[in-house]
């Protein structure tokens, strides 16, 4: 009986190790979503794994969150750039306050994802591509302004004020009403220009070249027009948005054949705080450079 189960035991380790081995030797498919910063960390992990030495396919931009979240789950791609928050949609918890807290969001997401799905969370960007409201540049240099609490007290003051935003932003009781109960102001409609669609490019422009008295707009973290259109994005002290940090996603499995992706990928995320992300978003919406060439510039400065 003993002597069986230790047969056993040992064809099923050898076969465990057949597998593994064979995955160590197939390359790890990259993937990320459709939109500029997905390009980017994208090109940024499949870089960072060619220099180690690890055999890669390239199926950056493969689509939207719903697309590569499938995807990585039926095994079709192993590895791709994902947010935190999102744990709140894909475990329906969008009720839960622990979303905006950064290291509870992770953690949370982390022990979910790896006990119902086989996937790994690695080490998470330093950055938060959430839902924010934004000023240009001038005005938040001219009053001091940085955080939405500095903006409640501009706004008392009398300060003029004039926000682009989408609809949805508008109404939608998790942006614009959470904002203003949170931070105790409220602005009137001659304070608001809405445009239609969620294109947060179109709402910089209009503060940018300041169409209709704009001065402030509906913004996410991480765009790339910030910087490049001299737009500030003020600081949610409070927390009242979800916290989406960026953080590759990786099959278990996958992560066991080749455990040194961590190690290769924790110093680069570590290295992208909200100011540098904003710059390589910029470089590719704005400048139009290739979204290869800045994560391989980027790469050799670290």
């Amino acid at each position: 009986m003993n002597r069986t189960l230790t047969w056993m035991s040992a064809v099923l380790a050898g076969g465990l190790l057949t597998l593994s081995s064979a995955q160590a030797h197939e390359p790890v498919v990259v993937s990320s979503k459709i939109d500029t910063e997905g390009a980017v960390l994208g090109q940024l992990i499949l870089l960072s794994l060619e220099r180690g030495g690890i055999e890669v396919e390239d199926r950056t931009q493969l689509g939207g969150t719903s697309i590569v979240r499938e995807a990585i789950i039926a095994g079709e791609i192993d590895l791709y750039p994902e947010y935190t928050g999102n744990g709140a949609f894909f475990f329906d918890m969008a009720d839960s306050d622990l979303w905006r807290d950064a290291e509870a969001a992770h953690a949370e997401v982390k022990s979910l994802d790896r006990e119902r799905n086989g996937l790994v969370w690695l080490t998470p960007a330093d950055a938060n591509n959430t839902w924010a409201m934004s000023v240009r540049g001038e005005l938040a240099r001219e009053h001091g302004l940085e955080t939405l609490e500095d903006l409640a007290d501009y706004l008392a003051d009398g300060g003029e004020f004039i926000f682009a935003a989408s609809a949805e932003f508008v109404e939608s009781e998790a942006a614009l009403p959470a904002f203003q109960e949170a931070y105790g102001f409220e602005l009137s409609s001659d304070q608001l220009v809405v445009l239609s669609g969620g294109n947060t490019a179109a709402t910089l422009r209009a503060a940018a070249l300041q169409t209709n008295g704009v001065n402030a707009a509906m913004a996410y973290g991480t765009d790339g027009g910030l910087n490049a259109l001299d737009i500030r994005v003020l600081e949610d002290t409070l927390g009242v948005q979800p916290v989406y940090q960026p953080a590759p996603l990786i099959r278990e499995d996958v992560l066991e054949a080749h455990p040194e992706i961590e190690s290769l990928l924790t110093p680069v995320f570590q290295a992208l705080d909200l100011e540098t992300l904003q710059r390589l978003n910029g470089d590719v919406a704005v400048e139009g450079a290739d979204p290869r060439q800045v994560a391989s510039e980027f790469l050799d400065g670290l």
